[in-house]
């Protein structure tokens, strides 16, 4: 299989933002390992037996539980214990495995921001693949200027699933994804905006990156809870009006 590249990410703070319920809410990281690229159509053809039609392009129409298969996948082809379990559609994540997984929220964001504190870590038209750029489909990986990070397209090009809830008390299942496509425009292209989808559906401008990773814990890390998760699905109340902060 064409190699996954990933990055080391030091460990570090970030601020993630909780916009139907005012809050924020600050996250300590461990180091961990992130894609320096989205999954490519080529190496996602490569796990699954399929020709890619274009084989630098993110891989895209993937689903949240797709691309937990694939993160397993990707393990198993590399020798490297599973990160996922399943029953049915119910998915564990076995925080003290170093196999292949989707970031966290908060990994996600820290590794996208780079250490700006802006919506985006540079010019748009120099980082990002958006809507002003004309384009109709994803573009090959690494068309655009990387962040401090060395990480290409976390803004733009495609959306990327990662393993968080969006909101459990208003969408129930709902997984997120990250850092806007390429028919966005730069409201929805900034670091901090959120969105998600049922974790069965997949669309033309999501996509997924990498990452890897183990910790010492059994149902938290990297800003994520099983805990945390139950107790959001009791709360309640409307979504406010701008949904996403500004930074």
């Amino acid at each position: 299989m064409a190699d996954i590249e990933l990055a080391p990410a030091a460990g570090g703070s970030v601020t993630l933002h909780d916009a139907r319920r005012s809050l924020k809410r600050p996250v300590e990281l461990e180091p961990f390992q992130i894609g320096v690229y989205a999954l490519t159509q080529e190496q996602l053809a490569e796990l699954i037996g399929e020709t890619a039609s274009h084989p630098r392009r993110p891989a895209v129409d993937v689903s949240w539980l797709r691309a937990i298969r694939v993160c397993n996948a990707a393990s198993e082809w590399e020798g490297l214990d599973a990160a996922y379990t399943f029953d049915g559609e119910d998915v564990t994540w076995h925080v003290d495995s170093d196999g292949y997984r989707l970031p966290t929220e908060a990994e996600w964001e820290f590794a996208c921001r780079a250490g700006s504190i802006g919506p985006q870590y540079g010019p748009l038209a120099e980082i990002a693949w958006t809507s002003t750029d004309g384009v109709g489909s994803p573009q090959n990986v690494g068309g655009k200027h990387p962040n401090l990070n060395g990480l290409f397209d976390t803004l733009g090009n495609v959306w990327e699933w990662c393993w968080d809830l969006l909101d459990p008390a208003r969408y129930g299942a709902y997984r997120v994804f990250r850092g806007g496509g390429f028919a966005d425009d730069a409201w929805s292209v900034r670091a901090s905006t959120r969105r998600g989808g049922d974790p069965r559906t997949h669309q033309d401008d999501v996509g997924v990156r990498l990452a890897r990773g183990g910790f010492d814990s059994e149902d938290e890390a990297q800003g994520w809870s099983a805990i945390a998760d139950r107790e959001r699905a009791l709360g309640s109340g409307p979504v406010p009006f701008g949904w996403t902060p500004l930074r």
